[in-house]
């Protein structure tokens, strides 16, 4: 759950994998894995220990930029990896909960004195560490003599990015330093009450101003009604990046050019403000193209991304002429400061994307780095269009916070939930601009389990915890402050990634991957501190194999878990809705499964069994089916929540009555079930051969229902008086 499907596979089609001979770990080879966090066995899901390849373990040290190839290469870049850290005065970046003992180390020619201290984000300047005992013997590194000492941190820093100095007979060094909140806690207005809200693929849900795609304007509406009429206190929505800026568009928002940017495809055209001021002609052009985009609106037939955005596109060339006042003005400028070369960036790449297509490893070799001198030369000739894609980012950014404002002054808790991918396109926006922090030759995945017997392969590029460290971390600060910006919330896909994750080498099958340890206590301190600074609450998907104790660390520092219905069994056994974990947000259903009435129907059996997905006769996964669903009748029986016979509808409110009854912080109401639709927005395991993400919110019969047919919808209302709205 959580991870993205095989739609968002992107490798050749003709690329022949090849399993690696299982090859011994030699004694050189494992140290260096063991200095890199690269595993070189793991216990599967059966509890199976598994080892790994040399030959894996070898490429995926190559993703590092180490020669790993034989046991003397392995000694040289051990040492040379013990050199490098010696050679360092200061760590890279130093990240710590705000009531650690945190003790950090410095390097100094051996016997020679060494002062710290502290410069705070604010200005201030704290002399207060104390040196503490280190009694590690000197290293001789590059001919010299090289002491380690130890200092430790006052207990009473103030949150933030700090710096910390150290100097040494004129030797400077300055890094740094975070300090985190020890945990984020929960709005007081959710601690004695659960609070709900709708989620909802936002691209999905239209309303009749839309041209074709749901946006930001239909998003703002349903918080403003949910908030005031229902009682919400959440909408919880896809991810909303950004994506390709031309044809064709991927479909999954799980598949992001980048992370950090919004997908402008969601903007609503005629609320960017400069539209008042259009002459005559042009806003009858734009209504025009209007209307003949919000003609798709009523049809039940796939979305079509490119066609909206094309609509869009041409639009917004139109409004972006116009000229801003002074007041517009300073905002804009202000929030191209604020965001800095990493817009400057992504507006560079799509602008090259425009020119020269969207593989950046198919562009001309001097502008495959970012940093060249031809990029900036590229960037002063194509600056109109550099110009328009940041403004773009401007015009997105102002009506996500309209939506988050809206949501707000509706009365709910929290406002708009938002989503963070997992992982970012192979050939997008941060896989060129941020190469020196995204490994080459490896793309993520997951290993075998009872589902996906082969492994999944997500081809995206993961980051480098070496290289992300060097840079203190920024590029995924940066990214979660953009994020974060806007949200009341934000729910983290497969949040065991800040852990650990499965790297595929190139040409490798899935199965032939390995996992890679991050410095989770890093970055979890730092999603903690943004997410304090910006108010809002955090919620890790966290289903699968996930260890306890990951589980638990999450739940100390303040991190929800989420909880889905159908997840909630002990083997055949059903678990009391008591024993559900408090510190989650739970649905009856999620994305990547089918809406409540489709799985009641055990449509999502005959569905797999129509695509060639079931792995076991159909006779037997239509019995444990029907087993499965019986159980789950009885036990809605046996609670009094469902009476004896009761119709599918009806079930669907029992459902939403018993995880209403749990001791769960946040319930969702997946929109689909509000509405009756039987169809998958996500179907994992296929590309083509389901259309994955394109389809619009329909009723039962298969007819699109928009935004303001919910407002009549007395179903609806039933499943939100079930859990308590």
């Amino acid at each position: 759950m959580g991870a993205p499907s095989t739609d968002q596979l992107v490798a050749a089609e003709d690329e022949v994998l090849v399993a690696p001979p299982m090859v011994p770990v030699s004694p050189e080879l494992q140290a260096l894995a063991n200095s890199y966090g690269v595993a070189t066995e793991y216990f599967d899901q059966s509890k199976e220990l598994r080892q790994i390849s040399a030959v894996t373990v070898q490429a995926v040290l190559s993703a590092f930029g180490v020669d790993a190839s034989t046991p003397t290469s392995c000694l040289t870049a051990l040492e040379e990896r013990r050199l490098a850290h010696w050679r360092r005065m200061l760590p890279p970046v130093f990240v710590t909960p705000q009531s650690a003992h945190a003790v950090t180390w410095v390097h100094v020619r051996d016997g020679d004195p060494v002062g710290m201290w502290i410069e705070l984000e604010d200005g201030g300047i704290r002399h207060d560490l104390l040196q503490v005992e280190n009694n590690s013997p000197a290293e001789e590194v590059d001919g010299r003599l090289v002491g380690e000492a130890s200092f430790q941190l006052p207990r009473d820093l103030p949150l933030g990015w700090h710096q910390l100095k150290a100097e040494s007979r004129g030797k400077r060094a300055s890094v740094p330093l975070v300090v985190a909140p020890d945990r984020l806690e929960l709005p007081k207005s959710l601690q004695n009450r659960h609070g709900w809200g709708f989620a909802v693929q936002l691209y999905s849900l239209r309303s009749r101003r839309s041209w074709g795609i749901g946006d930001l304007s239909d998003l703002s509406d349903l918080a403003a009604w949910s908030g005031h009429q229902l009682g919400a206190d959440f909408v919880q929505i896809n991810p909303v990046h950004a994506s390709e800026p031309t044809a064709p568009m991927a479909p999954s928002p799980y598949l992001p050019v980048t992370r950090r940017f919004a997908n402008p495809l969601y903007v609503r055209v005629e609320d960017v403000a400069e539209f008042a001021y259009l002459d005559d002609d042009d806003r009858s052009l734009i209504r025009r193209i209007g209307a003949e985009a919000a003609g798709n609106n009523d049809s039940a037939d796939l979305l079509d991304r490119d066609s909206c955005w094309q609509a869009k596109r041409e639009a917004l060339e139109i409004v972006a002429r116009i000229e801003r006042s002074p007041g517009r003005q300073a905002e804009y400028d202000a929030f191209r400061k604020a965001e800095g070369d990493g817009l400057r960036d992504f507006a560079t790449w799509c602008a090259l994307v425009e020119r020269y297509g969207q593989d950046f490893e198919d562009w001309p070799w001097e502008l495959q780095d970012p940093a060249s001198p031809a990029v900036k030369i590229e960037r002063q000739r194509l600056a109109d269009r550099v110009e328009f894609f940041c403004w773009l980012q401007w015009i997105t950014d102002t009506q996500l916070a309209h939506a988050q404002a809206v949501a707000k002054s509706s009365g709910m808790r929290l406002g708009i939930l938002h989503d963070l991918a997992v992982g970012v396109h192979p050939h997008g926006a941060d896989a060129w601009a941020l190469q020196d922090v995204l490994a080459r030759g490896v793309t993520v995945g997951a290993p075998p389990d009872m589902y996906n017997q082969m492994g999944q392969n997500w081809s995206q590029p993961p980051w480098r915890p070496d290289s992300l460290a060097d840079h203190a971390f920024l590029p995924f600060r940066d990214m979660l402050r953009t994020v974060l910006r806007n949200a009341g919330a934000l729910r983290l896909d497969h949040v065991l990634g800040l852990f650990r994750l499965w790297w595929v080498p190139e040409g490798m099958p899935a199965y032939a991957g390995t996992f890679v340890k991050y410095d989770h206590e890093a970055l979890v301190n730092i999603l903690v501190l943004e997410a304090h600074r910006a108010g809002a609450v955090l919620i890790g998907e966290d289903l699968g194999t996930v260890e306890k104790w990951v589980h638990q660390l999450l739940d100390d520092r303040g991190i929800l878990g989420t909880s889905v219905l159908w997840f909630e069994r002990d083997g055949e056994v059903i678990k009391p809705v008591e024993q559900w974990r408090g510190s989650t947000m739970v649905s009856v259903t999620v994305h990547d499964l089918p809406p409540t009435a489709a799985y009641l129907a055990g449509a999502h059996v005959d569905l797999r069994d129509d695509l060639g997905l079931l792995a076991r006769p159909y006779e037997l996964e239509w019995s444990e089916y029907q087993q499965e669903i019986h159980a789950w009748r009885a036990h809605l029986e046996q609670r009094g929540l469902l009476r004896p016979g009761a119709r599918i509808p009806e079930m669907v409110v029992a459902l939403h009555r018993l995880v209403a009854s749990s001791p769960c912080r946040l319930i969702a109401i997946a929109l689909p079930d509000a509405v009756g639709d039987l169809q998958s927005q996500n179907q994992p395991g296929t590309d083509q051969e389901y259309p994955n993400w394109r389809l619009p919110l329909s009723d039962s019969e298969g007819h699109a229902v928009l935004l303001e047919d919910l407002m009549k919808s007395e179903y609806l209302r039933r499943l939100v008086a079930a859990v308590g709205g």
